[in-house]
């Protein structure tokens, strides 16, 4: 998949809904998500090569990471490059499979609201301000939030699909 098709994805899924409540909603979803389940499936891929619902716990927490850096360094200074990551190599590195979700959920909500503090404190200029990604090219603060509002949502779908794989 193209970066320009992976954005209209994530566009597509956040069409019509409000990012920072997607956003502020997405941790619980998640936590459901993984009480909906035994804890012996948590880390159990639904097939080879796919991720578990403690794999892509992880991948959100990490990904958060990110997130937090690339907010910040476009609050501090416009046309600032953003760096994209390989989550594959993340997911090796990060031994995502093996990671307790309960820790990775604890670690995602933690950054998710920091994120949001900052989001209710910026000004309309600063929602202006953008950075280019090596990807995905000039990105506003407004573009940046929407695009993790949808890669939320996706990753929500993906767990759902987890669930109802390791519950049968």
């Amino acid at each position: 998949m193209s970066a320009a098709q992976y954005v209209a994805r994530l566009r597509s899924l956040v069409e019509g809904k409000d990012p920072i409540a997607v956003q502020t909603e997405t941790p619980a979803a998640l936590e459901r998500l993984i009480a909906s389940i035994p804890p012996d499936r948590l880390n159990r891929p639904p097939a080879p090569g796919k991720w578990s619902l403690a794999a892509i716990t992880a991948h959100l927490a990490e990904g958060e990471m990110a997130l937090s850096w690339r907010y910040r360094q476009i609050a501090e200074k416009e046309g600032v490059a953003l760096a994209g990551y390989d989550q594959n190599l993340w997911c090796r590195l990060g031994d995502y499979d093996s990671r307790d979700p309960q820790e990775s959920l604890t670690q995602f909500r933690l950054l998710r609201e920091a994120n949001l503090r900052m989001f209710a404190r910026l000004t309309p200029d600063e929602w202006q301000r953008s950075g280019v990604h090596a990807e995905r090219g000039r990105l506003t603060m407004k573009d940046l939030v929407a695009q993790a509002a949808g890669h939320d949502l996706s990753h929500l779908r993906q767990a759902e699909h987890v669930v109802a794989a390791v519950s049968e």
